[in-house]
């Protein structure tokens, strides 16, 4: 570990100062004013003023985790130490009723946009097999869905994403391009990361701009946080006022679980008591940070998670391990963050810079099985629990290395990382799939320190937020494209008034068959059949569109008491109005896991099936 980095890190002092409000503007296309003539004499030149940001207009830095349950991050109430998040919430505010779309893509595509996941074709992913050829299923964020980037760039401000961007069409992904879908292609002047949804950390398939590059064996989160100060860096040489825009995206704490035992070895024995008590202590520690409503109770553990005192010492000992890597990870996470911010401060940026972190593009993560997993040996098979926990206990000092390429914790760890919430990651019925924490950070611009924000937003609302916060205007077109509506609703009425009403009041979600919609505190939600408590089978039960729950979230936010019998009414109008959001946004039709298997490749297009087709000949024909 290089110790000046980790002495900056742990030094950084955020300081927060007095507020001030920018003006609106929008940057158009200036009409020619000169005056062309036959002869030059005849003639008068002129140029167009040059693009800038509105005056005094911040810094913007957006920070996405990845995989991150609602009560880990010690920030939030969780026991898993992240310093740097603390020092920015305790000097900004912690916004506890924030939303993302319980799934990456859908989260990240709605993010950069500020528009629903459907509305701009990512519904599923843009991965061949999961995506398909229906307007909200494609998996290409179309040019009329601008993001963030690409406003703020015809703005005045450099733009960098750094780490997972995971919204580029697989055969989109390689060095012959076509790059619109790329990072550069929507309005990042520079990025270097992965275009996909998850990669090996060590051996990550790395790009750069447009091209492919070589990984240098350091661990991403540590190459793209020095990619992210050498931008900024070589920016503020050559225009020092410049504003810039990062987004910053690490694949952590996404599996593969890999971290330097330099900080997993921190938690040694920590998480010894188990899941059952890890719940129990986070629910009491999120009741006195405020951050969870006062009313809120602690569901039961879920019925398909074993009891922690049931199981086997080995069993103990191996899910504990588990743990003590992700934890690891994410205060190594949290340690890169710090870097960042430490370095803008050492570069005198930090108190004009505006910093939204959303820890987790969704709830925790429910892909590791029962029982944890390491590698591809036992990673989706039929297996029995005795013959899975005997390999990862063969192997349990794999666990967190560069050799464990699928690993992820057990079910019983996401759903304690989850607290209070139900349920898991891509359950978007649940609030432990959707429900995220968020910081937002502004010295210049805040006036409060430590403030708790309740009100209802989702993750569309950052891109108007932003706006409002920086003083720009959504445009109508951008570079001659008529622009869909922002869906987002802008934060910025919260900022200073702790007390005002919630405007965002209606949302839905769906991913794969489980579904759910909110308005003004009622919540109407069906569950999709969950093949991961079955054991990975290969034939789910049959979704039953007549098990729709109900629940108020204002009286029961941690949606133990089912209510549809109660008040049917309630639930009809609200599956009316899931009906009418679902088809404003293209979400139909509502393709579910079954109709899409991952592995099977049910709506691959039909030039990728014959590609298949001819490489499998020419594969034969050469034996």
């Amino acid at each position: 570990m290089n110790e000046k980095k980790v002495l900056n890190a742990l030094t950084s002092t955020l300081v927060l100062a007095a507020g001030a409000s920018l003006p609106l503007h929008a940057q158009t296309a200036q009409p020619y004013q000169g005056v062309v003539g036959r002869t030059l004499a005849e003639s008068k030149e002129w140029w167009p003023e040059p693009v800038k940001a509105p005056a005094g207009a911040p810094n913007v830095v957006w920070i996405l985790i990845d995989d991150v349950g609602y009560g880990a991050a010690g920030t939030f109430g969780g026991v898993i130490n992240t310093p740097t998040f603390d020092s920015l919430a305790n000097n900004g505010l912690r916004y506890t009723n924030f939303h993302t779309c319980a799934i990456c893509a859908p989260t990240r595509s709605a993010l950069l946009t500020g528009r629903n996941s459907a509305s701009v074709h990512e519904s599923g992913f843009s991965h061949i097999g999961s995506s398909a050829g229906f307007p909200g299923w494609d998996g290409r964020v179309p040019a009329t869905a601008g993001t963030i980037a690409e406003i703020l760039r015809d703005n005045g401000y450099n733009t960098f994403a750094v780490g997972k961007y995971g919204i580029t069409p697989d055969e989109e992904a390689t060095d012959a391009g076509p790059f619109d879908h790329w990072p550069t292609g929507k309005g990042f002047n520079h990025f270097f990361g992965f275009l996909g949804s998850a990669t090996d950390q060590y051996k990550p398939d790395l790009v750069e701009d447009q091209a492919h590059a070589t990984p240098d064996g350091r661990h991403l989160s540590d190459q793209i946080t020095d990619k992210a100060i050498f931008y900024i860096d070589r920016q503020k040489k050559a225009a020092p006022d410049k504003p810039f825009f990062l987004y910053y995206a690490p694949g952590a704490t996404h599996a593969p679980h890999m971290v330097d035992r330099y900080w997993s070895d921190q938690y040694e024995g920590k998480f010894d008591k188990g899941w059952d008590a890890f719940r129990e202590e986070v629910f009491e520690r999120q009741k006195k940070l405020g951050v969870i409503p006062a009313n809120a109770i602690l569901p039961e553990r879920n019925e398909n998670i074993k009891a922690w005192d049931s199981l086997t010492p080995d069993e103990k000992k191996l899910y504990a391990r588990f743990m003590e890597v992700y934890a690891g990870y994410l205060t190594y996470t949290d340690f890169e963050v710090g870097r960042l911010v430490n370095h803008l401060k050492e570069i005198g940026q930090l108190d004009n810079t505006l910093i939204f972190i959303s820890i987790g593009d969704n709830g925790a993560s429910k892909e590791g099985s029962q029982e944890g997993t390491i590698d591809k040996s036992y990673r989706g098979k039929l297996v029995s629990d005795e013959d899975r926990v005997a390999y990862n206990l063969a192997n349990i000092d794999k666990i967190g290395t560069p050799d464990s390429h699928q690993g992820n914790y057990p079910l019983g760890w996401a759903q304690a990382a989850n607290t209070p919430f139900r349920y898991w990651k891509s359950d978007a019925n649940c609030e432990g799939g959707t429900h995220n924490p968020l910081i937002v950070y502004w010295p210049k611009g805040i006036k409060e320190k430590g403030g708790i924000r309740t009100q209802y937003s989702q993750v569309i609302d950052l891109l108007p937020t932003t706006l409002d916060l920086v003083g720009i205007k959504a445009p109508e077109e951008i570079r001659g494209i008529k622009q869909q509506p922002i869906e987002g609703t802008s934060l910025a009425y919260s900022i200073d008034d702790a007390q005002a009403p919630t405007r965002h009041t209606l949302q839905y979600y769906y991913i794969f068959g489980s579904r759910s919609i909110y308005d003004n505190g009622w919540k109407a939600e069906l569950a999709y059949p969950n093949d991961i408590l079955t054991k990975n089978a290969i034939v789910n039960p049959p979704l039953d569109e007549s098990t729709w729950e109900l629940y108020n979230l204002n009286d029961d936010p941690t949606e133990r008491i089912d209510l549809a019998k109660k008040y049917p009414e309630k639930l009809t109008q609200l599956k009316a109005e899931f009906e009418e959001q679902a088809k404003a946004h293209h979400l139909a039709p509502y393709l579910t896991f079954d109709d899409i298997k991952l592995t099977h490749h049910t709506y691959l297009p039909q030039w990728y099936l014959d590609r298949q087709k001819q490489a499998a000949a020419q594969a034969s024909s050469s034996k």
